[in-house]
């Protein structure tokens, strides 16, 4: 075990047998990373760090009682794949349009028989999806995010975002067009970012005047 996993466990307080899930997945992310463009070449010496770390962070804003949770730009699958490990206990639907990158989700899923499906689509086709938890990481700003995040929400969900440096200016643009209920969290992988967690968006021109 490397010092990045070392202190991955430290983090996030995750049994051994998440670690195995999530060293495979590693294995699987390089090799098909050398065939096809799913991260930045210069992240992959620091998967645990630069992925792994930023999405397992969201598993502790999820609700006890979540039932289900839709995964907005999958991409490599951060956070949804890692999240999909963390959390064997909710249904995960991975929303990935790109079609190796979804080929890339499929077979992770197989090869850890995780609680996961993907929809090969793009959000705004997607019209009977309800779900307990939103969430995105490096997809869009703030405000289209909630856009596409609507979509998907039921009265009681949340929509659960990192953030980088510029998350402040991202919620000020937001309120002009949404109202919302926010917390936002330090994130614990990047000393400028946050997590934000968002409740009862509403689009303004939708409220009665």
């Amino acid at each position: 075990m490397n010092a990045e996993q070392e202190d991955f466990i430290k983090s996030h307080a995750v049994s051994r047998e998440t670690i195995h899930s999530l060293s495979t997945y590693e294995k699987m992310l390089v090799e098909w990373s050398g065939k096809f463009n799913l991260v930045a070449a210069s992240t992959l010496p620091h998967i645990w760090t630069r992925h792994f770390a930023d999405s397992a962070q969201l598993a502790r804003y999820i609700p006890a009682n979540a039932k289900n949770l839709a995964d907005m730009g999958s991409g490599a699958g951060f956070p949804g794949l890692v999240l999909a490990i963390m959390r064997p206990d909710i249904d995960i639907t991975l929303i990935e349009a790109t079609g190796k990158k979804a080929d890339f989700l499929q077979a992770v899923i197989d090869a850890l028989e995780l609680k996961a499906s993907i929809r090969r689509a793009r959000i705004e086709d997607i019209h009977d999806l309800r779900v307990d938890v939103v969430t995105a990481r490096a997809l869009k700003a703030l405000p289209e995010l909630m856009k596409y995040a609507s979509r998907l929400i039921h009265k009681d969900s949340l929509c659960l975002f990192p953030k980088g440096r510029n998350a402040v200016q991202e919620l000020t643009d937001a309120a002009k067009y949404w109202t919302f209920e926010c917390e936002t969290h330090p994130s614990l992988s990047d000393d400028s970012g946050s997590v934000l967690v968002i409740k009862k968006p509403v689009y303004k021109s939708w409220r009665k005047s």
